[in-house]
């Protein structure tokens, strides 16, 4: 397994993160395990979740399977960076949600409860919230650092000018501020590649794509819909609507003799400023396939072809000025 820093930190994670959004709802808690614990013997230590995933309102369902993982023992939570999320819905009453300081520590210890720790490695605010200034929300940051209930602090779906702001206000607090950002990125939604990640890259924060394969879209969709492995309605309409744009993708990839899955993590680990991409593996032997893509070195022709594919985007304002 190959290790990076995280952003401008000297916390070293794994180029692949295991997502567990699956875990609970599609994942049984038994196999949740199994994959958690072959993650570590492939040495991925890099673990995201959310208070709100398992989507039972208030529960934290994945994060007490995570929990549960953790309290067998045997170095599970030493070996583990564990990156968990704060802003949804947790209940009914008004500061149940969103980022006030109030819900932040209250959120904050829910999740130490759920997960049997007595810190998280990662902190990340799941979306933006316009109505709490980045004065309460630093303050409430820091006090978790300062009860070591926190170690770093990241944030997932931010705008390049939220990362400014976010930090530069830190900055005047002599607070580190955000290390990392968790964004949409894959081949089909390279918008970031305007602002947000010129942004990151300038202040030293990791990006984790999240969606790497688009929802399944770039892992050979059009190859399954052809062996007649039914895709729901959705992902037939996405299907006709890039048909033109997959058939040259998993054309090159057939040339390359790899899986479209693997080509499409292998082009974000080649992107700079990239901590490692979200994988979300429902079964083991999905995890494993995954690892491929930490082998596959991409050309700068290859690269090339894939920009005629899925053009990218260039950094702002020349992306749209002269």
């Amino acid at each position: 397994m190959d290790y990076t820093n995280l952003g401008r930190t000297g916390l070293k994670v794994s180029r692949l993160c295991l997502g567990t959004m699956n875990f609970g709802p599609e994942t049984s808690e038994v196999e949740a395990h199994a994959i958690m614990d072959r993650a570590h013997e492939h040495g991925i230590n890099f673990f995201d979740t959310a208070d709100v995933y398992g989507w039972k309102r208030g529960e934290g369902w994945t994060e007490q399977i995570i929990g549960r993982w953790f309290d067998q023992g045997g170095g599970r939570r030493d070996k583990t960076v564990l990156a968990t999320k704060v802003y949804n819905d947790m209940g009914d009453w008004p500061n149940q949600t969103r980022l006030s300081a109030l819900h932040i520590r209250r959120a904050c210890d829910d999740s130490l409860r759920r997960l049997k720790t007595d810190y998280i490695d990662l902190y990340q605010m799941h979306h933006v919230w316009r109505e709490a200034g980045w004065e309460e929300i630093w303050q409430a940051m820091e006090l978790l650092v300062q009860q070591g209930k926190v170690l770093y602090i990241g944030s997932s779906n931010f705008a390049g000018w939220h990362i400014a702001q976010a930090n530069e206000i830190a900055k005047r607090r002599n607070f580190l501020g955000l290390v990392s950002e968790q964004s949409l990125y894959n081949l089909t939604a390279r918008t970031v590649e305007r602002d947000l990640l010129p942004a990151c890259a300038s202040y030293g924060v990791g990006v984790i794509p999240w969606s790497p394969l688009a929802g399944g879209l770039l892992g050979g969709a059009l190859d399954k819909a052809s062996a007649g492995r039914r895709a729901s309605s959705e992902m037939q309409q996405k299907i006709e609507a890039n048909r033109p744009q997959l058939e040259a993708w998993e054309g090159l990839c057939r040339e390359l003799g790899e899986q479209p899955a693997d080509v499409a993590l292998a082009w974000l680990l080649s992107r700079p400023g990239i901590t490692g991409p979200i994988i979300g593996p429902r079964t083991q032997a999905q995890l494993d396939g995954a690892l491929r893509a930490l082998e596959i070195q991409l050309s700068e022709e290859t690269l090339a072809r894939i920009d005629t594919i899925f053009p990218a985007f260039k950094p702002s304002p020349e992306g749209y000025a002269w």
